[in-house]
């Protein structure tokens, strides 16, 4: 009769044998993650729907984020955390739907949900905010590209996916956030 050592009678070996592999499991390294597409402005001369100046960003669209612990970080974030702030609204933020990706926005963009982009019924196109979420230490950095929200004149912002994820919202759906103008287009106020 064969006994499978995981059901048979505990030895003092399967008891020095287990605890070391485990550890010598732990100590091997884990292979890196896969991060979700951060936005980045395409070059200025490649003819974007706005007219992005190099200050928006820089590189090609699909760009990789680097890792970070509070999620990706885009290349906006990248360029503007220490920026000042020149203009700052309050109010609500929500974020876009699933089934709008791949959808035309008012600047004549197509939705992305893996892109920092947002919707501001005012704020020039190509306008870069800082969001934060009040009450807590979430924050993202988006471009603004579309209009809206319209569903009420609390609601200021409206998010892509992923900076929703990166301000932790996607559960509640509406929070309370603080907009902060970092960037307004090359054009200046203009929409």
């Amino acid at each position: 009769m064969k006994r499978c050592l995981s059901t048979g009678p505990r030895t003092a070996w399967h008891l020095l044998v287990v605890p070391l592999t485990a550890l010598a499991c732990a100590a091997c390294p884990q292979p890196p993650s896969a991060a979700p597409t951060s936005w980045q402005a395409p070059n200025p001369g490649q003819g974007s729907p706005q007219g992005s100046p190099p200050s928006a960003g820089g590189g090609a669209p699909g760009g990789s984020p680097e890792a970070h612990p509070a999620g990706p970080v885009g290349e906006l974030e990248r360029r503007y955390a220490g920026a000042a702030v020149l203009e700052v609204l309050t109010g609500k933020a929500t974020y876009y739907g699933d089934s709008l990706a791949g959808n035309k926005t008012a600047s004549g963009e197509v939705y992305d949900p893996l892109q920092f982009t947002a919707a501001h019924r005012k704020l020039p196109f190509g306008t870069v905010v800082r969001v934060i979420r009040l009450g807590t230490p979430h924050v993202t950095y988006v471009r603004i590209t579309d209009r809206g929200p319209f569903a009420g004149r609390q609601r200021i912002i409206d998010l892509s996916k992923i900076a929703a994820r990166k301000i932790d919202m996607i559960r509640a759906g509406v929070v309370d956030v603080r907009v902060e103008v970092v960037q307004w287009p090359a054009a200046g106020k203009s929409r």
